[in-house]
């Protein structure tokens, strides 16, 4: 899906557009370099996050699951610069009691980060899908992030955190239930 060529040819233009000497030995790999770095930063593209959430147990399982402290990285969509942080991810199995491998909470949000993305949205993401795959009683998501399109450039604010959240079914019906999972995140 990602074409690698395409990447290296634009990554050397940019370089000649910058007035750099593309001939110098500190950037003569460096077009292929950010090639491969692209194809690892945007694997997300080629990946169907609901096909993590395929597998499943039904243990009759009725109380809030929480993963929480889930690193990720992403590429902001606006300035292709990172913004990484800490994800949480919180759901209330359905009648059924259906639950899936903690680790395939973690799947979904790096599948979502490894996209072009903006915050906002991939909060979104995560919490739809979720919703789709799973039909829990309710989802919710935070995440905490620092972007550095706000750190290197612009404004210049390192150390500020953009904090976002996604609520689904009794997390957002139920204070005490969203209240409940904001305390267990919070709860280091």
């Amino acid at each position: 899906m990602i074409d690698k060529q395409a990447i290296e040819s634009a990554v050397l233009s940019i370089l000649k557009a910058m007035g750099e000497d593309v001939t110098r030995e500190g950037l003569q790999g460096t077009p292929c370099r950010v090639s491969e770095m692209y194809s690892e930063l945007f694997s997300g593209m080629a990946m169907d996050p609901k096909a993590e959430l395929a597998v499943g147990f039904d243990e009759g399982h009725r109380e809030m699951v929480l993963l929480r402290d889930i690193p990720f990285y992403s590429m902001c969509e606006h300035h292709l610069l990172p913004f990484f942080g800490m994800a949480h991810v919180g759901y209330i199995p359905n009648r059924i009691g259906r639950v899936v491998g903690a680790s395939k909470l973690a799947r979904v949000v790096d599948i979502f980060a490894r996209r072009p993305q903006i915050q906002e949205r991939m909060t979104t993401q995560i919490a739809e899908t979720i919703m789709d795959v799973l039909q829990p009683d309710g989802v919710a998501v935070v995440i905490q992030a620092e972007h550095l399109c706000m750190t290197m450039r612009g404004i210049k604010k390192p150390g500020s955190n953009v904090i976002t959240s996604a609520t689904r079914g009794y997390f957002r019906s139920r204070a005490a239930t969203r209240a409940e999972f904001l305390s267990l995140v919070m709860g280091k």
